[in-house]
């Protein structure tokens, strides 16, 4: 016992080929992915957006549209096509940057924000990951839920022995417990396997929620009155024209997340031209999966009386109990697969570069399981802290930013000559100034600071700040505008020249080391290295040598 509670028993052992100086930097999952574990293809992908497309938070995303803001299926319809296609393109540039380079988001990020700067963004996106991963367990719970009630009815009149102040009852926690139980396995394994899971899902999923629109309009036709569909919006005007712009923005805001640490995924690629394939994809899943929640809805109100936009509770109203276990179960599988893909695997990749000494991706998922499953008592967040769910909700304010800035940086200011191996090091290149780019600083500082106003607003409703509201109505679209302008103007005015090469500078470390498709590596092979040396620090530290392995 003594001695497996040294820390040094549960140290990675680090590649003989790794970029960085000590184990202290970088393990083999934060290293380039050697060409064997690049196994996603174009299918992979579009199985991968298929499967995020069809869960529970895409099929209520027209409810804050129409619900909440008043527009009709004819302007949400078009919110969601519009923000998913600009949202594609910003996908694929950040994506073809990591199929391009084959590393991480955390270490990537480094270039553009500076080496110690760069975890800012990484300890967010650890903290979000962690509160979105019990959320969207708790999903799932209530999907496991509905497939019991169908088997065993009388799982409604289940006594409950908890108190109310638990803001969960005995049922409810035991589906919890079942459904983090079925979700834990699937977070042990490796990103190169994970996506069959992916493949199942595009497989099962879609043809339950096309099963469930010919439900709809079978049941309700489309030419009869009432209903979604039949209704249009009362707004007219700039009232319209803010409305549908906060309603582009809900649809920026539901995948702007992966926008920024999308080459988390993409360096697996077989090659770049691979993930192209999620220009198409996304638009075109996304406004059809919307759709079906629009319409299925309608129909809906006119079978039982309510505006039921969660898909589950339209499930529990079914007297039909072999259609509510299948369709339960598809719900399932899709909320699995969504909180592996969005927030575990996130978790693991941005934890791996906090303490990469200790902790590999699938370390890191398992503290997301325990830490964001249990910990946080999603349960409780949920009935309880409304203004930290609409902060979250409202954390694209720094998410379109971010994505500006990772966009400007590459393909405008450096032109996509990059040094790998200097990102590994925090005394390389990209340490600019005291670790921090200040020019990123800038930037997030004149595309934030406008929209904070108008999240403090959307937390406490009670708090008028006036027109700073209508600016944050389209804040991913401002931020990721004004972010970028900023720091491509503030880089070309006072250029990091340290930075700057002819030439990318990209290590190779695939043909020094043997690795199984877990990226498990013998570390009895040493390669050879070579030292390059271009340009000067930005900083006080001199020049700098970096070290690529060819």
């Amino acid at each position: 016992m003594a001695h497996i509670l040294k820390p040094g028993y549960w140290a990675l052992a680090p590649p003989s080929s790794s970029f960085a100086p000590s184990s202290r930097w970088s393990n083999r999952d934060m290293d380039p992915v050697p060409p064997r574990l690049r196994t996603w293809t174009t299918w992979n992908y579009i199985a991968y957006w298929i499967s995020d497309a069809t869960n529970v938070a895409v099929w209520e995303l027209a409810s804050t549209m129409l619900a909440g803001l008043g527009l009709s299926w004819r302007q949400a319809l078009p919110a969601i096509a519009v923000g998913h296609i600009i949202i594609a393109f910003t996908m694929v540039a950040n994506g073809t940057i990591g199929a391009r380079l084959h590393i991480p988001f955390p270490v990537l990020n480094r270039s553009s924000f500076g080496f110690w700067f760069s975890y800012f963004s990484v300890i967010s996106r650890v903290i979000l990951s962690m509160f979105w991963f019990g959320i969207q367990t708790f999903t799932g719970s209530e999907c496991v839920y509905q497939m019991l009630k169908a088997i065993w009815p009388s799982l409604a009149r289940m006594p409950n022995h908890l108190p109310a102040s638990a803001n969960i009852t005995t049922s409810g926690l035991m589906c919890y417990f079942l459904y983090w139980l079925i979700q834990f396995p699937f977070m042990l394994v490796s990103p190169q396997r994970i996506r069959w899971l992916f493949l199942a899902k595009a497989i099962i999923v879609p043809p339950t929620w096309l099963a469930m629109l010919i439900w709809a309009f079978v049941k309700v036709p489309s030419n009869s009155s009432g209903g979604i569909l039949a209704e249009h919006t009362a707004l007219h005007g700039s009232a319209l024209s803010w409305a549908w712009l906060s309603a582009l923005n809900s649809a920026l805001g539901i995948y702007s997340t992966l926008a920024v640490n999308i080459p988390d995924f993409t360096r697996y690629a077989k090659n770049e031209r691979h993930q192209y394939i999620q220009l198409i994809i996304i638009p075109v899943v996304f406004t059809l999966c919307g759709f079906v929640g629009i319409a299925v809805t309608s129909a809906g109100i006119q079978l039982y009386g309510a505006v039921l936009w969660d898909p589950l509770k339209l499930i529990d109203q079914w007297d039909n109990r072999a259609a509510a276990f299948f369709a339960s179960f598809a719900f399932v599988l899709t909320t699995l697969g969504t909180n592996i893909s969005a927030n575990s695997l996130c978790a693991g990749n941005d934890m791996t570069v906090l303490f990469p000494r200790y902790i590999n991706i699938r370390r890191g998922q398992i503290i997301c399981a325990f830490v964001g499953g249990w910990a946080l008592c999603p349960w409780e967040i949920l009935a309880q802290a409304t203004g930290f769910l609409s902060f979250m909700n409202g954390y694209s304010v720094f998410l379109g930013p971010f994505a500006g800035i990772m966009v400007t940086d590459y393909w405008l200011v450096h032109k996509t000559h990059v040094d790998v191996p200097a990102m590994y090091d925090p005394k390389g290149r990209y340490f600019y100034s005291y670790g921090t780019n200040w020019r990123a600083v800038l930037a997030l500082l004149c595309s934030v600071v406008p929209n904070l106003p108008g999240l403090v607003s959307s937390i406490n409703p009670a708090i008028n700040v006036g027109g700073a509201v209508d600016t944050f109505s389209f804040a991913w679209i401002y931020g990721f505008v004004v972010a970028s302008t900023v720091y491509y103007a503030a880089s070309a005015l006072f250029p990091a020249r340290a930075t700057y090469m002819d030439e990318a500078v990209i290590g190779h470390t695939e043909d020094d080391v043997e690795y199984d498709e877990e990226g498990k590596g013998s570390d009895s092979v040493s390669g050879s290295v070579h030292s390059i040396e271009k340009g000067t620090k930005d900083g006080a530290r001199g020049a700098h040598t970096s070290e690529v392995t060819v």
